[in-house]
């Protein structure tokens, strides 16, 4: 019998077991990096010794107004300093921080709070009389509203409610922070952004939050001090978790109120932006930014990118600026991102941009923090790797959420057969990497053949013309559906319909070329998603 059969006296203690949780990097970059800067907000900037500071006098504050472990602090808060403060502030005195979509309407956000039972909600000045109606129309008092002024973009505080910075200075400096017992415990709320019903509540906990953070680093081959651009809201899956890993590693988070072209190229040339994630449609603010918005920087950005797949031409214009670009994916289920484009090299190398750009497309690899990602046939059956067949991605790993909020038949069937389903339809290529074929709900079937939405949106995308395009089914008498495209040009572009089509018909076959070419400003949701539901309205009325 081996030695280890006997393990009498090797139990976990307070010596060798500490349950993870991101709260543990800022405590320690409170003295690693105390002098270093933290956050940089225009002329607000503050050292990591100070971010602690503000983030322990929030927790302070929020248990001296009778916020108790296991409370839903609710934000409403663009991405600003008292943002980034909330994510360690909130559950640093135990609450539960729920971050909520600033552009959702009145009906919405009363749902949230009532749903979530919010007992506070930091809202910034331009936010609070989204806040103010939410409330109203909830029964009972509803949340305490603490109001958080952007002087420098021109909110001023209204007077109306108490105000954040306020609240700082009256609280104590020494408050012992509120650390999980479990690291199964709740750190976040976040509701999902669905287009159908009431969104639904996804409950994130400290160690998956903790491993996102680890994970992140070793794949975005990160090193000591990056600079931060916040891009991604974080009221998406909390930024994807990166204001929760920028203590490791010393980092600044550059906060960005509006999301603009020229405040990314500012944010790059002046402040020395490393590193932002966004959705495909910030790619495409910075190559159509006209030549008097750039400027110029001497250092590769690296950019996470994620939500639909953008499209080969855009992929290949950006790298030429500067940019390099891995495509990621994930869903508000996951804490953001759990696959990447991982560059193999090889043969890879020898591509020529085109090529390039087309591999970079796809979703990928598992991120190191998680256990398994694949894609399964309807059986639950791992479905042949030809790069043709299609299936379900599927996953299970650390940073997969613990589930619904109040919704036990929800989480039971994304969770059936011992992984998360994530909805979206891919194929795998035969090296495993995963690439999206379009959300189940996004396949449009004309005449019995399945036809990828995100296929026919790659070509129009490839045209000149086009800064945008989506592809939704229109329902059709003879076919039951055929491709309907939705195209927002670029400024003083002459494409028309029939030169659209005409442009898709020499690579597309001819039931996948669109039968209807419609041109607008397309609907998109705060994080840069097209809205493809209000463009499945107007399809179907046309």
């Amino acid at each position: 019998m081996g030695w280890m059969a006997d393990e009498s006296g090797l139990e976990k203690n307070a010596a060798n077991y500490v349950p993870l949780t991101p709260l543990s990097h800022l405590r320690r970059a409170a003295h690693v990096f105390a002098d270093d800067p933290a956050i940089v907000y225009g002329s607000f900037r503050k050292t990591y010794a100070a971010y602690y500071d503000r983030c322990t006098r929030l927790a302070s504050a929020l248990a001296g107004m009778g916020v108790k472990p296991g409370d839903v602090v609710a934000t409403l808060i663009p991405n600003l300093p008292a943002q980034a403060e909330a994510h360690f502030g909130v559950p640093a005195c135990g609450a539960v921080l729920n971050t909520i979509n600033t552009r959702l309407d009145v009906d919405t956000v009363s749902y949230i709070f009532g749903h979530g039972e919010a007992k506070v909600v930091l809202a910034d000045t331009e936010f609070v009389p989204l806040a103010e109606a939410a409330k109203a129309r909830m029964d009972g008092d509803g949340p305490l509203i603490i109001e958080v002024p952007d002087d420098q973009a021109g909110f001023h505080a209204t007077g109306r409610h108490p105000v954040y910075e306020d609240v700082l200075g009256n609280a104590a400096h020494d408050f012992d922070w509120i650390l999980p017992q479990d690291e199964w415990e709740s750190l976040a709320l976040n509701y999902t952004s669905g287009t159908t019903g009431r969104p639904k509540g996804v409950v994130y906990h400290h160690r998956g939050a903790y491993l996102m953070t680890m994970g992140t680093v070793i794949s975005w081959r990160m090193v000591m001090k990056p600079k931060y651009l916040a891009i991604v809201p974080l009221f998406h899956c909390n930024g994807w978790n990166h204001t929760w890993m920028m203590p490791v590693l010393g980092g600044t988070v550059i906060c960005c109120r509006n999301i603009t072209a020229p405040a990314i190229y500012d944010a790059i040339a002046n402040e020395g932006a490393t590193h932002f994630g966004g959705a495909p449609i910030v790619l495409n603010m910075i190559v159509n930014a006209p030549e008097e918005v750039r400027k110029t920087f001497d250092h590769t950005v690296e950019v996470f990118t994620a939500g639909a797949p953008p499209a080969p031409a855009t992929l290949e214009k950006i790298e030429r600026l500067g940019f390099h670009i891995t495509q990621v994916y994930g869903l508000t289920e996951t804490y953001g991102h759990v696959t990447e484009c991982l560059w193999k090299g090889g043969n890879w190398d020898t591509l020529d941009q085109t090529g390039r750009a087309a591999i970079k497309a796809r979703q990928g690899v598992a991120f190191p923090m998680m256990d398994h990602i694949t894609v399964m046939d309807d059986d639950m059956g791992q479905i042949p790797m030809n790069g043709t067949d299609q299936g379900q991605i599927v996953m299970r790993g650390n940073s997969v959420m613990k589930g619904y909020l109040k919704n036990p038949d929800a989480t039971a069937e994304s969770f059936k057969g011992g992984y998360f389903h994530s909805g979206d339809i891919a194929v795998q290529h035969p090296d495993g990497y995963i690439q999206i074929a379009d959300r189940a709900k996004d396949i449009i079937i004309s005449g019995g053949e399945n036809i990828s939405s995100v296929e026919v949106e790659g070509v129009l995308m490839g045209h000149p013309d086009v800064n945008l395009a989506a592809v939704v089914a229109k329902p059709d008498d003879k076919w039951g559906e055929v491709p309907c495209a939705f195209v927002e040009l670029k400024e003083g572009a002459t494409a028309d319909e029939a030169g659209l089509v005409a442009f898709c018909r020499e690579t597309l076959a001819g039931f996948k070329t669109p039968k209807k070419v419609v041109f607008l400003e397309l609907p998109k949701t705060s994080t840069g998603k097209i809205q493809k539901f209000e463009l499945r309205k107007i399809a179907a009325d046309l």
